[in-house]
């Protein structure tokens, strides 16, 4: 199933793999499976990070590099990941006045409500460190907002 991967790509997955091998042994903690997935530049739901085996406690399974590869390929054929153009269109839904910028409120409630659902003290985090500050009416340039969040690729840990 990994056979379709390029030399490059296996490569770059043997780095990222071995970068979640914190302790050197071959394997890595399940519940770090989506981080290494978006290290990759991939962007897999919660969902299926738990489909492909990721869990939501450390320690409760370990993942291989034999078993990792067929994952990545697998996660990298996903039509469901969407990409930095995909969320923009969405974002432009909210531009009242089609000038690139949205209010503030309306992306806290669409990030809270929504898909998968942040709390406030991730929305915190994510606002802290990919947030340009809002204008007199409210208002944030969404595209600055969304090339830093995918960019950085900030990572939330959904697990309590």
């Amino acid at each position: 199933m990994a056979s379709d991967l390029k030399d490059v790509e296996i490569e770059k997955a043997q780095f990222v793999f071995s970068v979640y091998d914190w302790e050197g042994s071959g394997a890595m903690d399940a519940i770090d499976l989506g981080n290494a997935l978006r290290a990759l530049n991939l962007n897999p739901t919660l969902d299926l990070i738990g489909k492909m085996g990721g869990t939501q406690k450390r320690g409760e399974k370990k993942i291989k590099f034999d078993e990792f590869l067929p994952i990545y390929s697998q996660v990298k054929k996903e039509k469901e990941q969407g990409c930095f153009e995909d969320f923009l269109e969405c974002l432009k839904l909210y531009d009242k006045n089609e000038d690139g910028t949205m209010l503030l409120a309306e992306l806290q409630h669409s990030l809270t409500a929504l898909g998968e659902k942040l709390d406030e003290n991730e929305l915190d985090n994510v606002f802290k460190d990919c947030m340009d500050p809002e204008d007199d009416d409210g208002n944030i340039p969404y595209a600055p907002f969304l090339k830093k969040m995918m960019d950085n690729m900030v990572v939330i840990d959904h697990v309590k």
